[in-house]
């Protein structure tokens, strides 16, 4: 492990060249970005050899299935990678934005302009894409980034960040920019928690007692990301084929994600005409699926729910269905079990899809629409830091203005007070 000063070293580096990179013009850090591009096409095998470590290490750790989904990297999915990079290199740069401004009546102007926040602090784990996500849109931004990605992924991010560091280097910015303490292991993530002063907000993204243990022990400010205990909401209404396509998708597109539904709610009016579709295409999909009484009732093979069932992430190839009497019920539920990140409704009634949407309380609320859908690149950013499911300064997937705080800018001719 490297020596305890080295630590600080590396935090220090980063806000050093966080200075320099916050006057960066747009045209020198998109040539970063595209040289971050190239950098991962070019070094394609060499991280899929890298990440090929990771695996081989995760599966003797048994880790389970999610996490190994999360972790691995193949060549398309580096190239995928590379494309989301230059997806933001499309994107308008925040940095100076003017987000509103006016002229006293003394003469003097105030201005209040977007800025970086300096340096962004992420924990997160077996996800090596959001290595490249957070450097990129760091560096878009304006921010330096120092990046703890666990030991599930400590190959993959290292050999990630070695590209990244090089790119940004080999157009005459610092490189120093973009920073990893995966080396000094678990001591390092506390200390990051605690760095006030060298980071100016950290972001978790991972497992629910990741971003709880973040959130109760930091010193740094944080957005907080969320797991997703996410809804759908079959209403009597629903169009039979699309609440089947919704349903299925938004389970099993990418089950080990935090967008993916965990729970079905089925409107007991639609229960006879829909639940067996719903659970023979799920069945196929080889999800599991636990119940409520009154579905185990309808529908062989289906184990019983009970109370836990609601509150997990399951993040694999399982679901809760529970056949709801009202509208009402099924939103009493998602009151109650939802982690505020992602639910949607399957309906043909505009009152039902209006009240949906004004009364449930979560980041991204949906009508006719997977759940899958939730997510940066989907909504236009390239890619995004995280799904914020807290409600200041960031809610929702998070992309280059929400990683920018701002500061008023005044311009006198002499005035005094």
């Amino acid at each position: 492990m490297p020596a305890a000063d080295a630590f600080i070293e590396r935090l220090q580096n980063a806000r050093d060249a966080a200075r320099s990179l916050a006057g960066a013009t747009t045209d020198a850090k998109n040539a970063a970005l595209e040289a971050i591009a190239v950098g991962l096409e070019r070094s394609a095998p060499s991280i899929v050899d890298a990440n090929a470590q990771d695996l081989e290490r995760g599966e003797q750790n048994e880790i389970g299935a999610g996490l190994l989904d999360r972790l691995r990297l193949d060549e398309p999915r580096v190239r995928a990678l590379a494309g989301a990079v230059r997806e933001i290199i499309a994107l308008p740069d925040p940095v100076g934005q003017v987000v509103r401004g006016s002229t006293l009546a003394n003469g003097i102007g105030i201005s209040q302009v977007r800025v970086p926040f300096g340096v962004i602090g992420a924990i997160y784990e077996a996800r090596p894409n959001v290595t490249i996500d957070i450097a990129a849109l760091a560096l878009k931004s304006g921010n330096g980034v120092v990046l703890r990605g666990g030991s599930a992924a400590e190959q993959t991010n290292a050999a990630l960040v070695d590209v990244v560091q090089r790119a940004i280097s080999s157009v005459g910015l610092d490189g120093g920019a973009v920073q990893t303490i995966d080396p000094f292991g678990r001591e390092g993530a506390g200390r990051l928690m605690r760095a006030r002063g060298y980071v100016d907000v950290l972001i978790p993204r991972g497992s629910a007692a990741l971003i709880s243990t973040v959130v109760t022990e930091s010193t740094v400010p944080v957005i907080e990301t969320g797991s997703g205990v996410v809804h759908v909401y079959v209403d009597e209404t629903a169009d039979d084929d699309m609440a089947v396509d919704i349903a299925l998708n938004a389970k099993t597109h990418r089950p080990s994600v935090c967008n993916a539904a965990e729970t079905l709610l089925v409107h007991r009016g639609a229960a006879d005409r829909l639940l067996p579709r719903l659970t023979d295409a799920l069945r196929e999909a080889d999800v599991s699926m636990y119940g409520d009484a009154a579905t185990v009732e309808r529908i062989a093979g289906i184990a019983p729910a009970d109370e836990e069932t609601w509150a997990t992430e399951h993040l694999a190839l399982e679901m809760g269905i529970r056949i709801v009497d009202s509208l009402d019920e099924a939103l009493a539920h998602i009151d109650r079990y939802s982690t505020r990140h992602t639910e949607a409704i399957v309906t043909r009634d505009y009152a039902s899809a209006e009240r949906f949407l004004a009364e449930v309380d979560s980041a991204v609320v949906m009508v006719n629409a997977s759940t899958r859908f939730t997510d940066g690149g989907e909504f236009g950013f390239g890619a995004e830091v995280g799904i914020s499911t807290q409600k200041l300064h960031a809610r929702g997937p998070m992309g280059l203005p929400e990683l920018t705080s701002t500061k008023w800018l005044v311009r006198g001719a002499g005035q005094i007070r």
